[in-house]
């Protein structure tokens, strides 16, 4: 089985569970597989924005229901809330946008707007549109890679499992080190 046959028949349900959470390394590698014509552009924003949007939704109404009371459980989620707390009490709006893009935020943010003030309706609109950005905008580093990539190394097609495999290990490892060293 080729890489393209696995990234065509993996790659979209791949990207809509990675996006549900904090979905970057997944939307910047199916961006490059777009950039190499495995994967439809307009889809995988798409899926990446829908994904993305359901995540923060789900973890508002989960604040909504549960509140603060909730990430007592977790102290991981904890430790950043109350930097995120003072920001929802003074900027809202900006808070329900921001979280998408402040990494670590992804999860506790929208427990925390979901148990403030914040109309539902007004946390949905401003979820979608930060959604919709945050999928264009990573999106859109992932392919400018994959054109400097292409750029640099030219079409080594018959490097490009084991490049991807490099890439999808140092983009993990990258992160599991910025976890780690987030919780020390």
């Amino acid at each position: 089985m080729s890489l393209a046959t696995l990234i065509a028949a993996h790659g979209y349900w791949i990207l809509a569970l990675g996006c549900l959470l904090e979905g970057e390394t997944v939307l910047l590698l199916a961006a490059l597989a777009a950039h190499r014509g495995y994967l439809n552009p307009a889809a995988v924003i798409a899926i990446a924005a829908a994904s993305a949007f359901a995540g923060n939704q789900f973890f508002f109404w989960l604040g909504r229901r549960h509140g603060i009371a909730l990430l007592e459980r977790w102290p991981a989620l904890a430790g950043r809330s109350a930097e995120i707390r003072r920001l929802i009490e003074r900027h809202a709006s900006l808070a329900a946008v921001a979280v998408r893009f402040v990494y670590g935020a992804r999860v506790a943010g929208p427990i925390l707007i979901g148990a403030s003030s914040m109309p539902p309706l007004r946390f949905t609109v401003l979820n979608a549109l930060s959604a919709i950005a945050w999928a264009f905008l990573v999106f859109g580093v992932g392919w400018l890679f994959g054109e400097a990539a292409q750029t640099v190394f030219g079409h080594l097609a018959h490097v490009e499992g084991w490049l991807l495999g490099g890439l999808i290990a140092a983009l993990v490892a990258w992160r599991l080190l910025r976890r780690h060293s987030a919780k020390a």
